[in-house]
């Protein structure tokens, strides 16, 4: 085993030596709207980002339409090389904390090399909402859960980009035991340039079956992507309520079809901490 490891380290850090050059941007942010993209910070670079979504749109006035009703996630990710990347982040959403770290495994080029660009990430979170039954004995473990994910993406031209995402996410805890700890889907994005700054993106991940309880739905999210110089803003419609992935992947309960929709917005910045671009 030590040798095994020993030889997937020596490996990936030969890949990370690798030049530059030729590189091809799959997508403009490290993010398509609640999931990753396989698209990296650069070496010292700094990224804020603030994820914003609101409640459905099916509350009506009363709620006007979802602006009532609100969870922020606010994160930093810093690249500790080009291929690396390390983030952390803490969500209103069950008050939960996480963590990642994204390698960049190949990397699509113009000329020759891979076809693809492929991206490994893992993500740990922690939620700390107080217990909903204190006096009953309650473990640390259980507020955990992990993802697991391989980023798959293709430039095809100049306007359209596709990415494909199968996970596996693991809880600690599930609500009965009928209920599976791993859950396995596969997700699916695109991007599609409309102008030099703008882009329509979209994503959804397909659970396979009997994985989860009756009510859950595919998280759908489909949204606009602004690019201007050192930020992205990012507008969105989405079923989907957390910005973690055990959240949208495997407790999504409003759907589309029935109005459960609600407006959300990501927000970034970034900065360079050390060397350039």
């Amino acid at each position: 085993m030590r040798k095994l490891i020993f030889i997937i380290v020596t490996l990936l850090s030969v890949s990370a030596t690798a030049q530059m050059e030729g590189w091809v941007q799959t997508f403009k942010d490290t993010r398509i709207i609640n999931g990753h993209s396989v698209e990296n910070n650069f070496k010292g670079g700094m990224k804020f980002i603030i994820s914003h979504r609101f409640g459905s749109i099916n509350g009506g006035p009363y709620e006007f339409f979802g602006i009532d009703q609100s969870t922020i996630r606010i994160g930093l990710d810093y690249g500790i090389t080009d291929r690396l990347t390390i983030g952390l982040g803490r969500s209103s959403y069950l008050k939960t904390l996480d963590a990642f770290a994204k390698y960049r495994i190949f990397v699509q080029k113009e000329n020759g090399g891979s076809p693809v660009s492929v991206t490994a990430i893992s993500t740990t979170a922690l939620e700390t909402v107080k217990w909903a039954e204190p006096d009953r004995q309650n473990y640390f473990t259980s507020r955990l859960f992990y993802a697991h994910q391989l980023l798959i993406s293709r430039r095809f031209n100049e306007d359209l980009a596709i990415q494909i995402m199968p996970s596996v996410v693991h809880r600690n805890i599930v609500p009965d035991p009928s209920v599976k700890h791993d859950v396995i889907s596969i997700g699916a994005a695109g991007r599609y340039q409309l102008t030099k700054k703008m882009a329509l993106q979209a994503e959804a991940y397909y659970v396979l079956e009997n994985q989860l309880s009756e009510g859950y739905h595919m998280p759908i999210s489909i949204g606009i992507d602004i690019e201007t110089k050192g930020h992205q803003f990012q507008f969105s419609l989405s079923n989907a309520l957390g910005m973690t992935e055990k959240f949208f992947i495997t407790e999504t309960t409003n759907d589309w079809l029935d109005g459960g929709i609600g407006l959300g917005f990501n927000i970034t910045r970034d900065f360079r901490i050390r060397g350039r671009k």
